[in-house]
This record gives structure tokens, C-alpha cells and sequence, in this order.
């Protein structure tokens, strides 16, 4: 059984052969990420079938994700806390001929949003995709204003999702995470109003006036520091990882608003001190339900807000790893069911590097196929071991594939190089398959 029998195995279609032929097309897009379409299908049959399921009426964004947000929440069931980034993230169609897109940020570009929750544990590992919306602007009128829903809402819609979820997960506290787009007071009010069911953490965007006159920023600025804590930020565009050392201070504040009344926050303000010359320090303004009063517990918030990392490597993989923005399907609609298929991928892929590092020892087959993992070592021309290997030796294997050089001081492979590995070790897998059908027949290659 492959990782997207388990994945699907509760799609429902309304037709057992379109279920089955959603499992194969996941397992061949995941095989060869990177790879177009018809690049991951077997044949021009396979290929046509492809295309066939993708136009197909029965088979829409949510059926095709159904069975993953629910095998994401059995995953999340797992764990007492469960981070859940969300985030919106552009999709750039320019120049395709695709029916029902919307402007960008430029009124010429072409293209879709895509607003995921992103499920992971306190330690990183990927959980699951747990809900995702996809939208397409509309055009702006002659008198220059733009109808259709305001975006910001999907915030709001992400936080009542989670919130259900975890009034479904009593045991499983969960926290919504967000960058400073989320410092939304219609956020915190509705996590009011429904009485905390999940947490909040947002980087603050907006230095509000507190009720007593002075500023929220400021008011923090003032207080004692709780301490310092340290960590390493890891390399970024442009940036190389560094040490960082932050003071800590953290304040309870009321913001209050003429319709929605009087809100309980806490601030808490993370500064960078002694920045190396020419960099710009690390400050982080978060705002959060949860009261922290100790250096421990405001270290906690810092240490979840860190992770919201994960989303924009999730975006990466997306992006770069499955190329989503190079489909060429002719609607919205084949294009969205084609994309909840590669969000899954894109989750598939960031889990196994996470599983690789955080349980070295796990058993290989309980990620990878015996064909997969023994590829790895016949294509590094290492012989084949007796004993069940290791997932992290594996997929140091796999990644070696797409240019992981493995030395001491390289630590572990990285999301870009286990893509390229695996589209590798599928190739070879798929030669493999194809001469022992050969084999078996009787027939001379």
C-alpha cells in the first residue's frame, strides 16, 4: 500500500474508479514533483486519464481535500499542542490561459490567492493541511473600487476552523498563528466571543492607543525585562544564520473599541541586543489570549511564533518543488482540484524531512515503499542491508540524489534536495518496475 492509499483512503467521489485513479495521480505527482503532468504519468493513456479526472464534475477542491483534513486531525489528536500557521500566499498564472483568474497585486498579472492552515507540533513536524480556501479577485470597476468579499475575512473563517476543531480535540490545545496581517481586532473579538476555544499568537502590526492615552508599543517598552533568551535564526534570502539574543518584556493590556468593548491582551516585545554592526536587530511584537508573566512561559511564545517558519517553506516546496504556478489547465475549477492534490504533496515532502530528523530510527517502510528505500542505495552503489534501515539513512540516500553532499558539517538535508532526490529515485523505480514485468513474462530485454 502507497502513501496515498493511506492519505485518500476515505475519498468519496461518488465513483470507486475515480477514487482509485485520485490515489494514483497523487502518487505519481508526488513521485516526480517537479515534473509537468503528462512528465509524471506513466503513458499517454495514463496521461488522458489524468486530464479526464481533473475536468471531471464529481471531483472539486473539497472532495479531493476531505480525506486529508481528516487525517490530519487524527494526527493532530496525537499531541497536546498543535501550532496552526496560517497565511496567504500568491499563485502567479501571467500569461496562461486560464479561465477565471483574477488580478494580483498588479492589476495585469493573472492569478489566484491561496489561504492555508498549515497543522504542525510544537517540534516541527508537519501535520497535516487542515483547511485552505483559493480566491480570484475581481477587477476593479471604472470608478477604481474592487468588489467581492473582503480577504481579510479568511483569517477570521481560518480562526472559527480551528476553533471547532479544537472543541472536537478537547485534549489537544490549539493555537492560531499569524504574521502581522492577522493583527486584526475582528480576530481577538471573535476568539472573545466564542470563549477561547484555541489560542492566538499574531505579530503585532499596529501601535494602538490604549485607553489610558499612550501607546501599546510604548507601554511594554517600559516595563522590566523578564530576561533574555537565545537562539540561532536560520539563513533566509539574502541573510546567512546567526545567533540572536533577545530581551524579553511582556505587559497585559486592555484594548478597548467603541462597538466591540474591552479586549484582554498580553504584549509581549522580543528585542534584539547586540546585533552584529550592519544588521538590522530581530524585534518581534506579539499579541496574545494567553497570559505569560515568567521568562519561561514568554520563551514558549517565541519558541511557537519561530515556527511559523514551516508555512513559508510549506510555500516554497509548493512554489519550487511541485511548480504549481506552471500548470497549464484550461479553468479555475481543474486548476484548484490539480492544486489540493499538490498541497497534500507539498505536506508529504516536508514531513519526511521533519520525520528524518526528529525520528532517525523510524523504520523506512513505514514511509517508503521496498522499491524506494532500496533504490536509494543501489543508485549511491551502496549494497543493500538485511536489517530494515533507518528513515533519516534513507532519506540522506535520497537527498544525495539532488545534490546533498552528506559531510560532517552539512547537518541534514534540506526540503529542495530530498525533491529532487525522490523524482530520482522514482525514475529508477519505475525502470525497475517495468524490466521485471519483463522478467516475469518470460520476455528478453
Amino acid at each position: 500500500m502507497g502513501w496515498g492509499d493511506e492519505e485518500f483512503k476515505t475519498i468519496e467521489l461518488g465513483d470507486e474508479r475515480l477514487n482509485r485513479r485520485a490515489v494514483l495521480l497523487a502518487e505519481r505527482l508526488g513521485q516526480k514533483p517537479s515534473a509537468s503532468i503528462p512528465g509524471a504519468c506513466q503513458s499517454w493513456a495514463e496521461t488522458a486519464a489524468a486530464y479526464r479526472f481533473l475536468c471531471n464534475e464529481e471531483v472539486s477542491w473539497d472532495k479531493v481535500l476531505a480525506p486529508h483534513l481528516q487525517a490530519s486531525q487524527a494526527r493532530m489528536a496525537q499531541h497536546q499542542v498543535v501550532l496552526c500557521l496560517q497565511d496567504t500566499t500568491e499563485l502567479d498564472y501571467h500569461g496562461q490561459d486560464i479561465e477565471g483568474l483574477g488580478p494580483l497585486n498588479y492589476e495585469a498579472q493573472r492569478g489566484l490567492y491561496l489561504h492555508p492552515t498549515y497543522v504542525v507540533s510544537p517540534e516541527r513536524e508537519p501535520l497535516g493541511v487542515f483547511n485552505a480556501w483559493t480566491w480570484a479577485r475581481e477587477f476593479k470597476a471604472a470608478d477604481g473600487k474592487r468588489g467581492g468579499p473582503c480577504e481579510s475575512t479568511r483569517w477570521i473563517e481560518s480562526y472559527e476552523r480551528i476553533a471547532e476543531s479544537a472543541q472536537q480535540l478537547p485534549q489537544t490545545r490549539h493555537v492560531c498563528i499569524g504574521d502581522r496581517e492577522s493583527d486584526m481586532l475582528e480576530l481577538m473579538v471573535k476568539a472573545r466571543d466564542l470563549g477561547y476555544p484555541a489560542d492566538y499568537l499574531v505579530r503585532s502590526q499596529h501601535n494602538r492607543v490604549l485607553p489610558g492615552g499612550d501607546k501599546l508599543w510604548d507601554r511594554v517598552m517600559v516595563q522590566t525585562s523578564l530576561g533574555r533568551i537565545r537562539f540561532m535564526l536560520p539563513a533566509g534570502r539574502g541573510r546567512k544564520s546567526r545567533t540572536v539574543e533577545q530581551d524579553i518584556r511582556i505587559e497585559r493590556v486592555q484594548l478597548s473599541d467603541r462597538d466591540k468593548g474591552v479586549i484582554e491582551v498580553s504584549c509581549l516585545v522580543a528585542s534584539e541586543v547586540n546585533a552584529p554592526a550592519g544588521v538590522k536587530p530581530v524585534v518581534w511584537r506579539l499579541l496574545s489570549n494567553r497570559v505569560a508573566s515568567t521568562l519561561e512561559q514568554a520563551s514558549e511564545l517565541i519558541d511557537w511564533y519561530r515556527s511559523r517558519w514551516e508555512i513559508e517553506l510549506f510555500f516554497l516546496i509548493l512554489k519550487e518543488g511541485c511548480r504549481v504556478e506552471r500548470l497549464q489547465l484550461s479553468d479555475k475549477d481543474r486548476l484548484e482540484s490539480a492544486l489540493a492534490i499538490y498541497l497534500v504533496i507539498a505536506w508529504r515532502i516536508n514531513r519526511l524531512m521533519r520525520l528524518g530528523r526528529t525520528v532517525p530510527e523510524l523504520d523506512a517502510e513505514l514511509v517508503f515503499e521496498p522499491d524506494e528505500w532500496r533504490a536509494a542505495y543501489i543508485l549511491n552503489k551502496k549494497p543493500i542491508p538485511k536489517k530494515m534501515p533507518g528513515l533519516n539513512e534513507v532519506i540522506r540516500l535520497i537527498a544525495r540524489r539532488g545534490g546533498f553532499l552528506g559531510r560532517k558539517g552539512d547537518g541534514e538535508p534540506g526540503a529542495r534536495t530530498l525533491w529532487l532526490g525522490l523524482q530520482e529515485i522514482a525514475v529508477f523505480v519505475e525502470g525497475a518496475r517495468y524490466a521485471r514485468s519483463y522478467s516475469e513474462t518470460g520476455i528478453c530485454v
